[in-house]
C-alpha cells in the first residue's frame, strides 16, 4: 500500500491529489478540492483494471461544476426550503442557486473549498476545513473533517466528522457518480440497483419533501429487489417527471443512530463489478446524472451524457431543519457530528 501526492495550481490556490494503491494494483485519488474522490480504480471479472468514478481531465475543472462530482457538499448537502431555517427562533438566510432553494450549502460550500491535507500511514487520507460562523448563512464555527481509508479488499471508507461551537445543521455525504463499467462507458441505465429501503420521501415540483414518508411498494420507487436503474425511469410518474429521472431520497430500512449497516448494491453484469454501500446515515438520495450533459471534459478526453452516472448519496434528510418529523440535522456545542460511509468494490 503507498500513496501518491500530486499538486497542480487552480484559481482557487494549490490543490493536493492523493493516490492510495493497494498490493493488487487497485487505486482511488482523492482532491483537497472539495474533499473528493476523483478516481477509483478496481478490475472486473477478468482482472482488468477501470476508472468507475466520473471525473474531469484537469483537477481545476471540479471548481463550481454543476455535478459536485465525487466532492463532499455542506455545510447541509442537499436541499433547504427557500434557503430559510431557524434554530431556537432565530431565522437564518441561505443563498438560493437551486431554483428557489438553497442546495449544498451555497455556492461556495464545501465543495468548492480548498481543504488542509494530511496523510496517515500508507493508506489513509484526512480532509479538514473550518467553516466560519455565518459562512453562507450557516451559524457558528464549524470544524470538518473527511477521513478516507482505503483497503487490500477495494473497500473505501469515508468518516465524516464535525463539531461546532454555537448551534447550527449540519449533513454530509460524498457526491461521487459510479459507472461499474468504467467512467467512459456511457449510460448507467442498464446497471442493477438494490436498496434497503422501503419507504422513500416524495417532493412538490421544487424537490422540496413535503414531509410524507410514503411506501415504495407499486410504484416504480421499489428497489427492494434488484432493478436495471432504467427500468422505470421513464415511467408515468410526477415523482420522475419533476427531475427527468431519479433524484429522490430513500428512507433507509432498520435505521439506527451510529449503527452501520448495507443499504445498496449497484452491479454492472457485463463488467461483472459490484459496489457494496454501507452506512451509519438514515437516508439515501439516489441522484441518476439526469443532467450532466454540459458538465466539463471527461477525465478520458470525452463528453458526458445524462444518466452516464448514478450518484448514491448517504445522507440525512432533504429540508430536514423544516421537517419536525425527520431525524434532526442540528449538532449543539459539545457534540460531535459523526457518520461512516462505506464503498465496497468487488467482481
Amino acid at each position: 500500500m503507498a500513496i501518491n501526492l500530486t499538486k497542480s495550481s487552480s484559481p482557487l490556490g494549490e490543490i493536493t491529489l492523493c493516490t492510495i494503491t493497494n498490493l493488487s494494483g487497485a487505486s482511488v485519488t482523492l482532491s483537497s478540492l472539495g474533499a473528493g474522490i476523483t478516481a477509483v480504480n478496481v478490475p472486473d471479472r477478468h482482472g482488468k483494471m477501470a476508472d468507475v468514478v466520473l471525473g474531469y481531465n484537469n483537477p481545476a475543472s471540479w471548481i463550481a461544476d454543476g455535478p459536485c462530482a465525487g466532492k463532499v457538499p455542506g455545510r447541509f448537502a442537499n436541499r433547504i426550503a427557500l434557503g430559510h431555517f431557524s434554530i431556537d427562533g432565530k431565522e437564518y438566510t441561505l443563498a438560493i442557486n437551486n431554483g428557489p432553494n438553497a442546495l449544498h450549502g451555497g455556492p461556495t460550500g464545501f465543495q468548492n473549498r480548498i481543504w488542509n491535507v494530511e496523510t496517515v500511514g500508507d493508506n489513509t487520507v484526512k480532509f479538514t476545513y473550518l467553516s466560519a460562523d455565518g459562512e453562507e448563512g450557516y451559524p457558528g464555527n464549524l470544524t470538518v473533517v473527511a477521513t478516507y481509508t482505503w483497503s487490500e479488499d477495494n473497500e473505501l471508507t469515508l468518516t465524516l466528522e464535525a463539531v461546532t461551537d454555537a448551534p447550527t445543521v449540519v449533513n454530509l455525504t460524498n457526491h461521487a457518480y459510479f459507472n461499474l463499467a468504467g467512467e467512459e462507458s456511457g449510460s448507467v441505465l442498464d446497471h442493477k440497483l438494490c436498496m434497503k429501503a422501503s419507504r422513500w420521501l416524495p417532493t412538490d415540483t421544487t424537490q422540496i419533501p413535503t414531509g410524507e414518508i410514503a411506501p415504495v411498494a407499486g410504484t416504480p420507487m421499489d428497489f427492494t429487489s434488484p432493478k436495471e436503474i432504467g427500468k422505470d425511469i421513464h415511467a408515468d410518474f410526477e415523482a420522475l417527471k419533476i427531475g427527468k429521472g431519479y433524484d429522490h431520497c430513500w428512507v433507509i430500512d432498520g435505521y439506527e443512530k451510529g449503527k452501520l449497516q448495507q443499504v445498496a448494491t449497484l452491479t454492472d453484469e457485463k463488467s461483472g463489478r459490484t459496489l457494496n454501500v454501507s452506512t451509519t446515515q438514515p437516508g439515501m438520495q439516489v441522484y441518476t446524472g439526469n443532467w450532466l450533459a454540459g458538465c466539463p471534459e471527461s477525465i478520458s478526453g470525452g463528453e458526458y451524457a445524462d444518466y452516464d452516472g448514478v450518484a448514491i448519496e448517504c445522507q440525512g434528510f432533504p429540508d430536514a431543519p423544516n421537517k419536525p418529523n425527520f431525524p434532526s440535522p442540528r449538532l449543539n456545542p459539545g457534540e460531535k457530528y459523526e457518520e461512516i460511509i462505506k464503498f465496497s468494490f468487488g467482481c
